[in-house]
């Protein structure tokens, strides 16, 4: 018998933990993988982009895109930061207020496990869920025993990476207490193109560039990356979570310039340079040539600026920076780095993350329908929404 039982033992469990230790509540975490933090330590290429310097509840992706503002106001990223600091883990802002780690995500792991630690928390891996009920107090069953407490915290996560031991188990207990499920849908994720459109850009794999992506009314300026199965990059990644299948997404691939502008002046200016050769000052030349090539287009065929007509020009403009393609679908939740959708918000309070529908019964982070754009923002929602269930629970 324990005052709190939090399941999952990732950035929003272990935050939760420590803050409701540190009222003097007895505490237990349950993580069913080897290890805890996975999705912590693997975070950021290795160094953990453990917050952002500016959060703005538009960065955020919900069904109620109110329902964040709360947590997020009242824990925010400076409050994060000087536990950083407080633990002498030295950081750095990468770019757009992104931090990370200057040597490895195990610092950040580390804070919180000590924290815990302080707090008395107690956590067991390799304990897996059998089965949840409530009668007077939570009753737990599990491959290590059962346990009691009368608050019960699902800190689970979403479905993306599988391979770091992501479950549908969050969403099944929400339901088995009468919570509905958002639909999911993989987030931050690559997309894949065809086999048509890969062997358009054959030998592009590797070959970045700084683009405007848009869909629907969301645009991203970042890098965007070529692979061997389609379309990567931050960039990709940030737009994928407002793309649905079917739709095409614009790329404007020089979004430092007026394009327009831009070639009537090169016209004016440089009239024997070739196209290639200015677009080659901006562009890599193998993008370029998969450019030229790409659909049947021949708008851009490379001879020198002079022989173009003024809607020659025109024309090319509006392609280079209106470029428009249609991805076969994303990879999918094995590489996606969050889940969209999960518990709906509707029967959750904004304030202190417990169940309307049962007392004592609170959902945080990832399992719940808000979802981050890329750069910190997710684990800043880890941080804020199990500190605010840690306050009560």
């Amino acid at each position: 018998m324990v005052d709190v039982i939090v399941i999952g033992a990732g950035a929003a469990g272990l935050m939760c933990a420590l803050t409701a230790g540190k009222r003097g509540r007895k505490v237990l975490v349950l993580e069913h993988a080897n290890k805890v933090g996975k999705k912590i330590l693997m975070s950021g290429g290795g160094r953990c982009n453990f917050t952002n310097t500016v959060v703005d509840p538009d960065d955020f992706v919900s069904n109620n895109p109110h329902f964040c503002k709360s947590a997020l106001s009242r824990y925010t990223p400076w409050d994060f930061i000087d536990l950083v600091e407080n633990h002498e883990v030295s950081y750095h802002e990468k770019k757009l207020g992104q931090l990370f780690c200057d040597n490895k995500s195990s610092d950040i792991l580390g804070i919180l496990l000590r924290e815990c630690a302080a707090a008395g928390v107690e956590i067991k891996t390799h304990c897996s869920i059998s089965s949840v009920s409530k009668k007077e107090q939570f009753v737990i069953e599990s491959t290590q025993g059962v346990f009691k407490a009368d608050s019960f915290v699902v800190a689970t996560g979403g479905l993306s990476i599988p391979t770091m031991g992501a479950t549908g188990l969050g969403y099944q207990l929400a339901q088995q207490f009468d919570h509905e499920i958002v639909p999911t849908e993989a987030a931050l994720v690559p997309f894949t193109l065809s086999k048509q459109q890969l062997a358009a850009f054959d030998g592009l794999a590797g070959v970045s560039a700084e683009i405007v992506v848009s869909c629907g009314n969301q645009s991203f300026r970042e890098a965007m990356l070529f692979t061997h199965r389609g379309l990567s990059g931050p960039a990709m990644l940030q737009i994928s979570t407002y793309w649905q299948p079917g739709e095409d997404i614009i790329i404007n691939w020089l979004p430092e310039l007026d394009v327009l502008a831009y070639l009537q002046n090169q016209q004016q200016e440089r009239p024997n340079t070739e196209l290639k050769t200015v677009l080659a000052e901006h562009l890599s030349k193998r993008l370029i040539q998969r450019l030229c090539e790409y659909d049947g287009v021949s708008v851009i065929d490379n001879k020198p600026l002079r022989q173009y007509a003024h809607q020659q020009i025109v024309e090319l403009a509006g392609y280079l920076s209106s470029w428009s393609i249609m991805p076969a679908g994303t990879e999918g939740y094995r590489t996606a780095e969050v889940t969209k959708g999960g518990v709906a918000t509707d029967f959750v309070s904004s304030k202190t993350f417990e169940s309307q529908l049962v007392s004592g019964l609170y959902f945080i982070g990832e399992v719940l329908d808000v979802s981050g754009h890329l750069g910190g923002f997710n684990f800043q929602w880890a941080w804020a929404s199990g500190v605010a269930a840690g306050q009560v629970a």
